[in-house]
């Protein structure tokens, strides 16, 4: 069993995780920059607690986005802060290889992955008070009221995410439900420690540093409102 898939298996053990893994099955080009890059770029959790300037070789803002799903937002979003690092968890291999495969198209080197469950990830590899920033992009929403409790924003989740940000950290979390950022407002306003960012405690408009996605220009065709939510550490 690869690292990758040893990471998986840890979620396993624990009735509560970050994501639901679907099948799918990766292109001969990401299988390619699987086998070429994740020894370079691809971290394992039995490394245990991330040593930024072993890996990075520096000490700089440190950026961590859970669920990256393809890595287009995320390759730009480090593309366009060279001065930053980033970490990436995903679940889905397919993801994972079209990540690294960006990440060599733009010849990237401050982005690592963690193929994992993002609980997982902090609990083992996150230092307390260590991110300077959390995205969380257009999570699941799961629509159907049966499936509310399997949203990944929940008041538990919040309380967790708080201690791994320093103080003046930012919780960035976007969606193109409405139902779901109406649902995301009420734990966050519910949560200690996290003040909103807008000015009227609702949503703001898309920051520059967040990419225009290919997922997000569909919805727009759709008449979907993207809900950009920014929360700072207190």
């Amino acid at each position: 069993m690869s690292d990758s898939n040893n990471d998986l298996a840890r979620s396993k053990e624990r009735p509560i995780r970050s994501f639901v893994l679907r099948a799918g099955r990766m292109t001969r080009g990401q299988e390619r920059a699987w086998d070429r890059l994740w020894p370079q770029f691809g971290l394992s959790l039995d490394q245990g607690q991330l040593d930024q300037e072993a890996v990075f070789g520096r000490r700089a803002p440190l950026n961590l986005e859970i669920g990256f799903g393809m890595g287009q937002s995320l390759a730009e979003m480090a593309e366009q802060a060279p001065d930053q690092d980033f970490i990436g968890v995903e679940v889905h291999q397919p993801g994972c290889g079209a990540l690294l495969m960006e990440m060599e198209a733009r010849g990237l080197d401050n982005i690592r992955i963690y193929r994992a469950d993002a609980i997982d990830v902090l609990e083992t590899a996150i230092s307390a008070g260590s991110l300077d920033r959390i995205l969380i992009l257009f999570p699941d929403p799961w629509p159907k009221k049966k499936h509310h409790k399997r949203r990944l924003i929940q008041p538990d989740f919040i309380r967790k995410l708080h201690g791994y940000l320093r103080p003046g950290g930012i919780l960035h979390i976007a969606t193109d439900w409405e139902p779901y950022a109406e649902h995301i407002q009420e734990v966050m306003g519910e949560a200690e420690g996290f003040r909103n960012l807008a000015p009227d405690g609702g949503a703001m408009e898309r920051p520059s540093d967040r990419p225009l996605t290919k997922f997000e220009k569909r919805g727009e065709l759709r008449g979907h409102r993207v809900a950009d939510m920014l929360f700072e550490r207190q």
